[in-house]
């Protein structure tokens, strides 16, 4: 017979599978979506009827006529990319259009479903005649579609040798590598190491044993999945408890001093290359004429914190200051174990008056650390 501690575990672990599943049916649709876009942008620029109309403004034109959000023209070159580098999707693509053409009826996704098909046995008929073997292939596109974020495909698509990004692909997938840790091996050259290593199966041991694990529900944290699903940043980026409040209150105890402060953004998504990154708080100070960017850490300070901070700087500098606007400031919040310590960095720190004038305007790190301890002292 059932007791409580049992019904309590059997709507867990249902919960649980069921949530998991529905995560990965949204990523694996994500990733299809995706190269199907790519290959609707690659079947118009080869037998579009009105392609020479837009040359090379395709991707910018379509980015200004879609409505639909994440599908800027960084993205579409992105996704016309994938197409071309992962033709072992076609099957699961084709599969996938079915049952959209099926559901909407439509002729001109009929029409696309009998290219793509078309294309696939064309493909596949030339690699057999080479005698060839296509690296991609070595994993399926089922297998490769369920296991990998398309975040995890962003990382992959810059590199240019069939055979290392397999290589990649396989150590992922082996591994349950998370996004930031097959950056981290790609960055390490683990695929250079390993071919120069005298013993590979003990290096991809120790790398193994020690990688980030990648979880079903890190999918929806992906810029590209709550995008795809229509959600807002702030509802995916997710923060501990203790940060996020520490930002809440730190917005509002700004405003409150005064001294010129006017609130833009709140978890600011900026794109710096192919990657996504959030500022915890973004600032215009009227007095001072620049941007203030606030980052806040709950653990101990970090060289990587500074030199994420002066990136953002960096951006806000090239990209968002206009003429007569004074170079950006960062403040560093940190805390660790009840202790605070506060760090400001500006570009252009080599100019003295707008330096001296940022000391004064901006609240002093004393008031900032008395911010941050009476704020811990709640948790």
């Amino acid at each position: 017979m059932m007791n409580f501690d049992v019904l309590v575990n059997n709507i867990q672990d249902t919960h649980t599978s069921l949530q998991q599943s529905a995560i990965k049916a949204i990523n694996k649709h994500l990733t299809i979506r995706n190269w199907l876009i790519g290959f609707y942008i690659v079947e118009f620029e080869q037998n579009g009827e009105d392609r020479a109309k837009y040359g090379e403004k395709l991707l910018d034109d379509l980015a200004d006529k879609l409505d639909i959000k994440g599908l800027g023209a960084r993205n579409l070159k992105l996704f016309r990319q994938f197409y071309f580098l992962y033709p072992s999707i076609v099957q699961t693509a084709s599969a996938q259009l079915k049952d959209i053409n099926s559901r909407l009826n439509k002729k001109t996704i009929s029409s696309t479903l009998t290219n793509l098909e078309f294309r696939s046995n064309t493909n596949s008929n030339h690699h057999i005649d080479n005698n060839s073997r296509d690296v991609n292939n070595a994993l399926s596109a089922e297998i490769l579609t369920s296991k990998l974020s398309f975040s995890h495909f962003t990382l992959l698509l810059p590199i240019k040798e069939e055979v290392k990004r397999s290589f990649y692909e396989m150590q992922c997938i082996q591994g349950n590598w998370s996004v930031s840790e097959l950056k981290r091996q790609i960055r390490t050259l683990y695929f250079e190491r390993s071919g120069m290593s005298l013993n590979p199966e003990k290096l991809s041991f120790e790398i193994q044993e020690g990688s980030e694990q990648f979880y079903a529900a890190d999918i929806i944290k992906s810029p590209f999945t709550f995008e795809f699903l229509g959600l807002k940043a702030k509802e995916v980026v997710y923060e501990n408890d203790l940060e996020q409040a520490l930002v809440d209150h730190l917005e509002e105890f700004l405003i409150e001093l005064g001294h010129g402060f006017c609130f833009e953004a709140k978890q600011k998504r900026i794109t710096i290359g192919d990657e996504y990154f959030f500022i915890d708080l973004v600032f215009y100070h009227r007095i001072l004429k620049c941007h203030v960017l606030i980052e806040l850490k709950t653990n101990e300070v970090k060289h990587e914190h500074i030199g994420q901070l002066k990136t953002y700087i960096n951006y806000f500098k090239k990209e968002i200051m206009l003429p007569g606007d004074n170079p950006p400031v960062g403040l560093l919040l940190v805390t660790d174990q009840n202790k605070a310590l506060v760090e400001y960095a500006v570009a252009d720190s080599d100019i003295p008056l707008f330096v001296s004038k940022y000391v004064i305007e901006l609240p002093s790190k004393e008031q900032l650390e008395i911010f941050i301890k009476n704020e811990l002292k709640q948790f």
